[in-house]
């Protein structure tokens, strides 16, 4: 098994899909586009949504990339060996091209090949899907395994809960997935020790989707008319494998941003030391994101917020000194300068955003503690109430720990389990209203969706025309079966003359009634011809580009109207602000 770098493990892989044919693409954004069903790019196979529907993509049937990732629902994991906010998933696929029998000969060869990862086969597991009632055992998959060397006593077979994906919704794509697995030197923790169970022995490597069903309103599985592959293996879990380290916070990705923090810090605490290099290279993804987004109450915002804020509170336990995480936020930028120089790009901005949430935490602490006495001075009894500590924490972002630190200096308790309680019950409301709020989306082609979508590329140029500013963007869109809502850079607020001049501009596109028109193109060629677009990380690509006339030209991979006529009447409901130097417009089309 080879010992390599992250920068040799990226290479590796698109060398190697590309000798097999594929197209390798740049990595999406990680804010999705036009994609209201999740605040993030949490998979590779997110921005290809469109295509695995059976959408033809510019670069062909077969691609491949390195994509990067958020996800923060076990936000609370940080600190342990494997878990990380912030990903990067090595991926390929085959829209309706190749199956079954190459990619899992592939998978194979990649994995144990002397030329690339070097893995003795004997080391290697795999799941393959057991079967139900609804379809069958992937008998298929398990052959192919064996055929390569995969001994059959390291074929397990499992369950839906384990070997399944999708649909992405209720109806649509699915199939049975196979998962890779390294076998450590760790002992059996028994009779039954399998990939399916989490004592270590069995670390996951790479996972293959064999999208091959689909899934009907009525709970029924047909067979996909287009079968598609969708696969993926994480880098950093990858990288702790190959290069025989116990975390991820050991490889060579983290090492230098651990040595910074612990050169910062004048105390030492293991998870507090991962939660912040975690926290801080998330965060730097983020806001130095092509589509980068600023601290705010909502969505995007609120999670960079929440990802800054815990970086702060567990630097005050290392007693890192103001102005700490800016230096730490330097050394990942240094990481990734070369792989990733759209961050360099955003230096100054990311530097100065960490920078203006330590100063606004800061003062949201002073608010807190005084809050904190004034509990203190009515508080009845020897323990604070888990409803008390959670308010404030929800009202002055005033952490638990904190409340539980200075109730010990006042002799006092704090119930943590009525926090913890109020804080499930805050969360299961916010993911209820969530599920409202994002039920649209690419996945969603509905016609109401499609014509709001298109609208937003006629909002957009009109924008940029009235306001006069080549630097008025998109900055995301959200858009359900009521409405659309748009996220623009400008500085202030439109006037109520602006916003009836963009709103006549946009119902002046659609009364012309020109044809939209999609063309395959270079990125080179859609910046020549003036599209308006993200060119930072797609040079060279083929992407397909939208125009409507004189009125937009956009590079674009949502579902578009045939003509501006079709949409109706446009009419902007609301602008305001959406954070820092960045506006937002509600409309509808009646």
């Amino acid at each position: 098994m080879k010992n390599i770098d992250s920068y040799t493990l990226r290479n590796m892989w698109t060398k190697f899909y590309s000798e097999k044919g594929h197209t390798v693409i740049s990595s999406a954004s990680l804010i999705p586009e036009n994609d209201p069903t999740v605040l993030f790019t949490t998979a590779g196979m997110h921005p290809l949504v469109p295509y695995l529907l059976g959408a033809k993509h510019p670069g062909g049937t077969r691609l491949a990339d390195v994509q990067k990732c958020v996800r923060t629902g076990d936000i609370d994991e940080v600190g342990d060996a494997s878990h990380c906010t912030f990903f990067e998933m090595l991926g390929n696929w085959s829209l309706g091209d190749y199956f079954k029998k190459e990619q899992i000969a592939w998978s194979y060869e990649f994995l144990t090949s002397p030329e690339y990862l070097d893995i003795d086969p004997d080391r290697l597991a795999v799941t393959v899907f057991a079967g139900d009632e609804d379809c069958p055992r992937d008998e298929e998959s398990a052959k192919l395994w064996m055929e390569c060397g995969i001994k059959k006593e390291h074929i397990f077979y499992l369950p839906k809960s384990n070997n399944w994906w999708g649909p992405a919704g209720i109806t649509g794509p699915c199939g049975p997935d196979s998962e890779m697995f390294f076998i450590s030197d760790v002992k059996d923790c028994s009779d039954s020790c399998g990939p399916d169970c989490d004592c270590g022995k069995y670390l996951e490597i790479w996972n293959d989707v064999f999208m091959q069903y689909n899934k009907t309103a009525d709970g029924k599985f047909e067979p996909l008319k287009q079968k598609n592959v969708d696969t993926g293996m994480g880098l950093e879990r990858t990288l702790c494998i190959l290069q025989g380290k116990k975390s991820v916070y050991d490889t060579d990705i983290f090492v230098p941003i651990m040595a910074k923090i612990r050169s910062l810090a004048a105390v030492s605490d293991i998870k507090a030391e991962r939660i912040i290099a975690d926290h801080i290279r998330t965060s730097v993804f983020i806001i130095g994101d092509e589509r980068g987004v600023t601290c705010s109450n909502v969505d995007q915002g609120y999670i960079l917020r929440r990802l800054l804020r815990r970086a702060i509170r567990f630097g005050r336990q290392l007693e890192l000194a103001s102005g700490a995480l800016v230096e730490i936020a330097k050394t990942v930028i240094d990481i990734y300068k070369d792989v990733y120089p759209e961050l360099v790009a955003a230096s100054t901005k990311i530097l100065d955003e960490i920078s203006a949430e330590e100063e606004r935490f800061e003062k949201t602490l002073a608010t807190g503690i005084k809050e904190f006495e004034k509990l203190v001075f009515y508080q009845k009894g020897d323990t604070i109430s888990g409803k008390a500590a959670f308010r404030l924490y929800e009202t002055y972002g005033f952490p638990v720990e904190m409340t539980v630190e200075l109730a010990r200096e006042k002799g006092l308790k704090v119930d943590t389990d009525g926090f913890h309680e109020a804080y499930r019950e805050h969360q299961q409301k916010s993911h209820t209203g969530a599920e409202q709020k994002f039920k649209g989306g690419l996945a969603d082609h509905t016609e109401t969706i499609t014509k709001l979508h298109t609208a937003t590329h006629l909002l957009h140029t009109a924008l940029k025309r009235v306001l006069n500013d080549p630097d008025v963007n998109q900055k995301g869109s959200n858009i359900t079966e009521e409405r659309l809502r748009f996220d623009f850079t400008f500085g202030r607020a439109l006037t109520e003359e602006e916003i009836a001049a963009v709103e006549a501009k946009v119902n002046e596109a659609i009364a012309a009634d020109v044809p939209v028109v999609c063309e395959e193109m270079t990125v080179d060629e859609a910046r020549k011809q003036g599209a308006i677009g993200l060119f930072a990380s797609k040079y060279g690509e083929r992407v397909k580009v939208y125009t409507m006339g004189t009125y937009s030209k956009e590079i674009c991979g949502g579902p578009h109207a045939s003509r501006t006529g079709d949409l109706g009447k446009f009419r902007i409901i609301k602008e305001q602000s959406s954070g820092a130097g960045v506006r937002r417009i509600k409309a509808v089309l009646e």
